[in-house]
């Protein structure tokens, strides 16, 4: 009986940890999205940004 807690006990940590790196890569992929549309979206937000300053 112990030898099976202890076997329940190992899995549950080890999903733990796996659910972990999941939200990790979820967590890169997106910074990766944003930095590549601030890449190429960034001379039309800028622009954006200095007519709404100037307009203030």
């Amino acid at each position: 009986m112990v030898t099976v807690r202890s076997f329940l006990a190992t899995l549950h940590r080890e999903e733990a940890g796996q659910g972990l790196a999941e939200y990790a890569l979820i967590l890169a992929l997106i910074a990766i999205v944003a930095i590549v549309a601030l890449i190429f979206l960034g001379s039309q937000i800028s622009q954006i940004l200095s007519t709404v300053g100037s307009s203030v």
